[in-house]
């Protein structure tokens, strides 16, 4: 454990600092609520902050591995009376380091990048941050073959095994925990009854995020998002992976607007993992 001249401590944090990283991410004008939180400590991630001599949290960053050979990094937090002094290069080395061998991914904020790049990650791609006030989607054509159903127990391994190949890698216990957050999960059937699609709904203290959206191609996808947005009464957010400007298209159609573009870095690796094309919107930035 460093020590600061400062009184300030790295520390690796646990579910009772819910409430304090609830707190930070405000200050900064994030949207973290204790449900969001309370899946990031249930999802197998390891957060770790800086504390001063008071006990208040003042950074944060937490590494989620997957099944298998990936991670991501988010939550990378800095609060303002505290930035300068190396906090956010120290908690991310600490969660570079705790994933060993795994190749990183992270979404970067335009603040964020300078940082990142100076520990070693490189742009690998990008996404599309949508963001919606009022819902109003074009006529959608009717798709024959297809059902969509609420999500039951029964779908879960289907689900898994639908989501490994569209995200790169399985990430099972991300997604149970996901799932018992969300406001609305659906799958979607063709006509073997075989689950082909998927969404999930999440509800922020600010937005309905609509994510992640697994689909065989982009018609299934603006099903499964209209689905998730038609009967919410308040903002929405979306955000997309780059390669689908077809639905880009329809989300700017239904009243969506775009308004950031940030890249994707990678660290143990120089590209994006292997992916199938069919992860249309991300569960979050944090996640990806």
């Amino acid at each position: 454990m460093k020590k600061y001249n400062e009184g300030l401590e790295l520390v690796e944090l646990n579910p009772s600092d819910t409430w304090g990283l609830v707190m930070l991410s405000a200050s900064v004008g994030w949207d973290y609520d204790e449900e969001e939180i309370g899946t990031l400590f249930s999802s197998s991630s390891k957060v770790f902050g800086h504390k001063n001599f008071e006990g208040k949290l003042v950074s944060s960053a937490a590494i989620i591995p997957y099944d298998k050979k990936l991670a991501s990094i988010g939550v990378v937090i800095v609060d303002n009376d505290y930035r300068g002094l190396g906090l956010g290069k120290e908690v991310t080395q600490k969660c570079i380091d705790s994933a060993r061998d795994r190749s990183i991914m992270l979404i970067a904020t335009a603040e964020g990048k300078p940082l990142y790049e100076k520990l070693g990650f490189t742009v690998v791609d990008s996404v599309h941050k949508y963001l919606c006030g009022e819902y109003n989607p074009p006529y959608l054509e009717p798709l024959s073959g297809i059902t969509v159903e609420a999500f039951n127990k029964e779908h879960l391994e289907d689900m898994i095994k639908l989501d490994g190949p569209a995200f790169g890698d399985m990430r099972t216990s991300f997604l149970r925990n996901r799932i018992q957050q969300a406001s609305q999960s659906i799958v979607v059937k063709d006509q073997d009854s075989k689950i082909i699609g998927y969404g999930l709904s999440i509800l922020g203290p600010v937005n309905l995020i609509l994510g992640p959206v697994v689909a065989p191609d982009y018609r299934i996808a603006q099903i499964i998002i209209d689905r998730l947005a038609c009967h919410h009464q308040g903002k929405l957010r979306v955000d997309v992976p780059s390669g689908h400007e077809k639905l880009m298209t329809f989300l700017e159609q239904s009243g969506f607007i775009k308004v950031n573009n940030p890249p994707v870095m990678a660290i143990h690796t120089d590209k994006m993992p292997t992916r199938n094309h069919t992860l249309f919107t991300i569960a979050s930035q944090a996640y990806g």
